[in-house]
């Protein structure tokens, strides 16, 4: 007896693509998933399904459908009702069901059991064995290590030479998410590096067309997730080899081979290599993108950058911020914030239903994907005047809760880096304004790119001038559409 087709998504949504069909709308999303969305809220309202009918989906290939949903109420029904609505990377691994083992598909599985893909109770024992290593005491620790690493990308700048930013923060916040996860960096090397950004880069196509054949996404991600996995148990092992006193180092990898949970059990070493792999996901692409679409911003709109400079003068006279320092310039929390707004590293978050439920009064089948516009939410103009218009002064004068403003996502699984990467943030752009101007070369395009996180599509190339704080030169006027998400000098 053939099973059951999954009942049919009643709420509303665009027609499938006339030739290719229901996949065609899930092909248009990930090509450019903020222009999908733009167009798909602006004619159906704050949850819409991604084809209408369903027919589509992203956990489950043949399940009910996908839903796109914005606003603080849907934010909140979905991120905080993690009964109903779970993570949706454990359900992605169940995808390849039915093909051929292989030693590729097990590496995929380890590296996929971590904090960001499990749910019930053991999401909340990762969470718990983990927590303790993001708490705000214990992330001052690494401020130290911030400071070093990033005064030496920056000695290596040269005044008056142009520079890809983005490549610049990719380089930067690579180097510490590495100090944090190894204990030295330099010792560790670039291959785990490589391996960790391969396997991440391979991802989302990965997910797209997951057949695991020569040649395709799926296959290369597979081989990729192999060799980190074997990098990785090299530095187990050569940890567990060490006598418990002699673990002096900190980092991420010691600290996660040393917890334990309230009944005194451990993470096993898969479990650990998936965290690692995790915490390398949340950790550096994300905040790499952060810094460079602010710098990007602040480029745009030299004001504020000057405002912001004077604050840091004035604080600072040119040293970098300790600890305390960073949270005695308001304007450095408020353009950061800002940027978070308008340009999320994350601009949407994916669950599924795991039971029915509703949403905004329409029935949600079990298995129903729902994807959470954070980008959308923070555009609201009921929340944000103005809602395209950089001005970092807003923060000095509102409040917004977690559902309002969620770049880090929100409820039980909000980020468990969110104050690391703040941290992070508010030191390396401190240090970055001081001692250099980042002049936009005129007519450079600047696109977005959404894969992990939403990027700058081909690079940022600027100009570094040592700091002259010449803020009224005019600015250079940037091309692409990035057009679409900013009101910019003309």
């Amino acid at each position: 007896m053939s099973a059951l087709p999954p009942p049919a998504l009643t709420v509303p949504g665009p027609r499938a693509a006339s030739i290719i069909g229901p996949r065609g709308n899930l092909l248009q999303f990930f090509l450019d998933p903020i222009r999908f969305m733009d167009q798909a809220f602006q004619r159906f309202g704050p949850i819409v399904a991604l084809v209408e009918g369903g027919r589509v989906g992203f956990s489950q290939r043949d399940g009910p459908g996908i839903v796109l949903v914005h606003g603080p109420g849907l934010t909140r029904e979905v991120q905080s009702q993690t009964d109903i609505f779970y993570a949706v990377s454990e359900q992605l691994s169940q995808q390849t069901a039915g093909q051929r083992e292989s030693p590729r598909r097990q590496a995929l599985q380890d590296i996929s059991v971590h904090v960001l893909s499990t749910n019930g109770e053991r999401h909340r024992r990762h969470r718990r064995l983990l927590a303790p290593y993001f708490h705000k005491q214990h992330v001052e620790t690494y401020h130290a290590d911030m400071l070093h690493l990033t005064r030496a990308v920056l000695d290596s700048w040269v005044a008056d030479e142009r520079r890809d930013i983005r490549a610049e923060m990719n380089r930067l916040t690579l180097r510490v998410v590495l100090k944090t996860l190894f204990g030295d960096a330099d010792q560790v090397g670039d291959d785990i590096g490589q391996s960790m950004q391969q396997a991440l880069n391979l991802a989302i196509p990965s997910l797209l067309l997951p057949y695991d054949l020569p040649g395709l996404p799926y296959y290369r991600w597979g081989h990729a997730a192999q060799r980190l996995a074997r990098e990785v148990q090299a530095l187990i092992a050569s940890r567990r080899s060490q006598s418990l006193g002699a673990r002096t180092a900190n980092d991420m990898l010691t600290s996660l081979l040393e917890a334990r949970d309230e009944d005194g059990s451990a993470l096993s070493d898969v479990e650990v290599v998936g965290n690692l792999f995790a915490i390398f996901l949340a950790g550096h692409e994300t905040s790499s993108s952060a810094l460079t679409w602010t710098l990007f911003l602040l480029s745009q709109h030299p004001r504020y950058a000057a405002d912001l400079l004077t604050e840091l003068d004035d604080l600072l006279h040119g040293a970098p911020p300790t600890v305390a320092q960073m949270n005695q310039v308001p304007l450095l929390e408020c353009t950061i914030k800002e940027s978070l707004r308008l340009l999320p590293p994350i601009p949407y978050s994916t669950r599924y239903a795991c039971q029915p439920t509703e949403l905004a009064g329409f029935p949600i089948p079990a298995g129903t994907d729902v994807f959470v516009s954070i980008y959308h939410t923070h555009r609201m103009p009921e929340l944000y005047a103005r809602p395209n218009v950089f001005n970092p002064y807003r923060w000095l004068g509102i409040e917004r809760d977690a559902f309002e403003f969620t770049p880090f996502n929100s409820g039980p699984r909000m980020c468990l880096g969110a104050g690391f990467a703040m941290q992070e943030m508010k030191l390396m752009l401190a240090m970055i304004l001081q001692r250099y101007r980042l002049e936009f070369i005129p007519n450079t395009r600047v696109d977005r790119f959404v894969g992990f996180s939403m990027a700058v599509k081909s690079g940022l190339p600027m100009i570094v001038r040592q700091q002259d704080r010449q803020f009224t030169r005019p600015v250079g006027r940037a091309r692409g559409n990035v057009h679409q998400m900013l009101e910019l000098v003309a």
